[in-house]
């Protein structure tokens, strides 16, 4: 594996771990509660703006802890609707940037890894291709960030429409999961 692509792997995992810190930090400050309480005034407009933050790396802790604070304030199914908006124009971002960014980085990896004929005859099959789709919308589902899932389904060259409708579906059920559990304990 480059240099660089080991860079990028740890970067993205310092952005993880730094965003957890910073939510997990800023939600003990009593600012973290005056940020809520003025984000709350937008109400459903607010829900877009958690479900945006939901979908980063160094964002998706903070994303989640208002979308539970939302959970407790608004009507659920709403509350699911705008959250996946906000967080389909942030994968919306993410896709575009990573289908023209991903090949220059997973070049490298796929040409290291498909060096053998066969390997490159299996992934090339109709069988193997709609795996990629399939765990990008599993990661996308997950409370976690959502470039690796992103990056996935940009290698399988799937169009704009495609994802979206994966995106949308995804993050309708991760959502729904998330505002179930944040209700089913408050």
């Amino acid at each position: 594996m480059s240099h660089r692509l080991r860079h990028r792997r740890h970067y993205n995992l310092l952005l993880l771990v730094g965003g957890l810190a910073f939510a997990l930090i800023l939600s003990r400050l009593p600012f973290f509660a005056i940020l809520i309480r003025e984000i709350e005034k937008f109400g459903y407009l607010g829900a877009v703006f958690s479900g945006f933050l939901f979908t980063s790396t160094f964002t998706v802790a903070t994303g989640a802890l208002l979308i539970a604070n939302f959970a407790k304030l608004l009507d659920p199914f709403l509350l699911i609707l705008c959250t996946v908006f906000g967080a389909l124009i942030g994968d919306t971002l993410i896709f575009l940037f990573i289908k023209d960014k991903v090949s220059e980085d997973i070049t490298p990896v796929y040409e290291h890894f498909l060096a053998k004929n066969h390997l490159k005859k299996i992934v090339h099959t109709k069988y193997f291709s709609w795996t990629l789709p399939v765990v990008g919308a599993l990661i996308i589902a997950s409370p976690f960030p959502d470039e690796l899932g992103i990056s996935l389904m940009g290698l399988s060259d799937m169009s704009l429409w495609e994802f979206l409708l994966i995106s949308f579906l995804s993050h309708s059920f991760g959502v729904f999961v998330l505002v179930s559990a944040t209700t089913i304990i408050s």
